[in-house]
């Protein structure tokens, strides 16, 4: 049974056909996790919401632009989204806290030590930390995905045992879930992953950012990190409990766990945004990296560095064609790559230990 665990509740769980918020199912939401707290379990709450709460809250012109239009629903709607949630759990004897987070936040290994440490210092004191993507400030070309991405981030920073990923569907289908005969793929593994991506819808929610495809890819990454994950139906009867206590009698999708990953690693999964530079691989390189044994990236598998970057800096590797290898942490400056692009002894530019390939 799961002692910690990163609980992500979707705009489409929270929020009823008119857009406003459905408060006697966010209520029955904080029964559960309630429970779960005063059990012992150290729980994050990654809550979306704030938008479709400011929907129902404020009218704009016409002429508002997208991006302002987020804002101004954003900050507005997670006033009353933290209300009701401050009311619900301290009715239940429960403090919250929030922590509203940007992806910046995460830049740094200092930054995300930083916010481990916080959400660490919340469970200590015994305080359920809500956390959700400060849309009010988040620069488009640097937010998260969407708040799956958020969770998995934090699941995996937290070494939690479980992320439940909670929307308005069963789970991954092996069909259009339309279909009567098209069924929930209950356990993933290595040996699903090449398939499924032919299953999943590429539809997005109407309350939400991400579809079941963005759901997907955080899945596979968290679980690789050693985290079991669950998607779900939020709108379900119990559907937290359950998932915790009895989750093999749960219509549902499971990615199975692999093993645990260090924390470095976890950290540049989640860097992909804040490389500095790209790092062009010949065939052989790739080959290598990708392969069963740990290799690091060597000088001599460089076709073509893109940008400045110096020690310590992330780099993007991709292939001839352009397509993404991974992310890994410099070892070096370009200038020392330069001077040493022909010596096939002098140390590996990316070493294994910082490098994650997607």
């Amino acid at each position: 049974m799961a002692e910690s665990i990163t609980i992500k509740i979707g705009s489409n769980v929270l929020t009823a056909d008119n857009g406003s918020l459905d408060m006697q199912r966010i209520e029955h939401l904080a029964d559960q996790i309630s429970m779960l707290h005063k059990q012992g379990k150290r729980i994050v709450l990654v809550s979306s919401g704030a938008v479709a709460a400011g929907r129902g809250m404020v009218r704009l012109t016409k002429k508002t632009d997208p991006v302002t239009e987020r804002q101004v629903l954003s900050s507005t709607g997670q006033v009353k989204l933290m209300a009701e949630y401050t009311r619900l759990f301290e009715e239940r004897g429960i403090s919250i806290a929030q922590v509203l987070v940007t992806k910046q936040d995460f830049r740094t290994r200092e930054h995300y030590l930083n916010m481990k440490n916080c959400i660490a210092g919340l469970w200590n004191s015994r305080i359920l930390p809500v956390v959700n993507e400060n849309d009010a400030i988040s620069v488009t070309a640097l937010m998260f995905t969407d708040n799956d991405e958020l969770a998995g981030l934090m699941a995996s920073m937290m070494n939690c045992d479980s992320l439940f990923i909670l929307s308005n569907v069963n789970g991954i289908y092996d069909g259009d879930p339309s279909l009567p005969e098209s069924k929930v793929i209950r356990n993933i593994g290595k040996d699903k992953l090449t398939d499924i991506y032919s299953y999943i819808s590429s539809e997005k929610s109407d309350f939400g950012r991400g579809g079941m495809i963005t759901k997907c890819r955080i899945a596979v990454k968290t679980a690789e990190s050693g985290v079991s994950v669950h998607i779900a139906n939020g709108k379900k009867k119990n559907i937290i409990l359950d998932l915790s206590e009895q989750p093999e009698n749960v219509e549902h999708t499971r990615f199975a766990p692999g093993g645990k990953r260090p924390a470095i690693k976890k950290w540049i999964a989640y860097s992909d945004g804040f490389a500095k530079a790209e790092v062009v691989i010949n065939r052989g390189a790739k080959a290598a990296l990708t392969s069963d044994k740990a290799t690091s990236l060597l000088l001599p598998g460089v076709v073509k560095l893109k940008g400045e970057f110096y020690k310590g800096d992330l780099l993007k590797i991709i292939d001839e064609e352009g397509n993404p290898v991974g992310i890994g942490k410099a070892s070096y400056s370009r200038q020392k790559a330069e001077e040493h692009k022909k010596d096939k002894k002098y140390k590996p530019l990316i070493h294994y230990d910082y490098l994650y390939l997607y």
